[in-house]
């Protein structure tokens, strides 16, 4: 069992990992290299002559392959983490008698998103380069609240019975109520339509490698499972 976990996690997180980094390489790189323009002062919105104009750099992506690898390779370890959760989970509702096949595990990846990616980015959503925020530490701590709580409440809402599952509304409320930390001041540097872009884009990428990596390792599982 232990082993089929393994291997569906590394399976899937190879696959996810690869066309999210395809995804990024297409749409959230080019926005960021163009937010690294405006950090080292290439560009300059609001620029001199008090225009609140920036022309759009459009950056290719250049051959740093050094940095493209560590993007590629650090999308594959990061998704074969969270597969290797989401199977542990789905093992863990097998023993409930829940069985999960390839089209739940969508669902399953997109709850992953929620909880990890969706939630987290209401309070402290995906940043330019360049941008200031709060202090390291208060955000990291807020994050991972923020994961736990709104897992702990999806948990809630897919296993829960009875008054139980009401209690998920508050505990996923609940770190959002508090809120995440936040400056007094604004220091962007870029465009808000580039940082408003880099979001959505950010987050659309996300819910892609979530949603296959939650359909794969459903699937490898399944098969494994099956062929004991």
């Amino acid at each position: 069992m232990i082993k089929n976990l393994f291997v569906s996690a590394i399976c899937a997180g190879i696959v996810a990992g690869l066309i999210a980094a395809l995804l990024q390489f297409i749409f959230v790189i080019p926005t960021l290299l163009e937010g690294e323009l405006f950090e080292s002062g290439s560009h300059i919105h609001f620029g001199a002559d008090g225009s609140p104009q920036s022309e759009r750099a459009v950056p290719s992506l250049g051959s740093d392959w050094g940095r493209h690898t560590m993007t590629v390779a650090f999308n594959i370890i990061t998704y074969a983490g969270y597969g290797l959760l989401l199977a542990a989970m789905m093992a863990y509702a097998a023993l409930k008698g829940i069985k999960t096949s390839a089209r739940q595990g969508l669902m399953w990846g997109l709850c992953g998103f929620v909880a990890v990616q969706l939630a987290p980015a209401i309070g402290l959503p995906p940043e330019l380069p360049g941008t200031i925020g709060p202090e390291v530490g208060s955000r990291q701590i807020w994050w991972l609240f923020t994961i736990v709580a709104t897992s702990i409440g999806i948990g809630l809402i897919a296993f829960g019975r009875g008054y139980l599952t009401l209690a998920s509304i508050p505990i996923i409320a609940l770190p959002q109520l508090i809120g995440a930390p936040q400056l007094d001041v604004f220091f962007g540097v870029a465009p808000p339509e580039l940082a408003a872009e880099f979001v959505t884009l950010s987050l659309g990428c996300a819910a892609a490698g979530w949603v296959i990596l939650g359909y794969t390792v459903s699937a490898i599982l399944y098969r494994l499972e099956e062929s004991i």
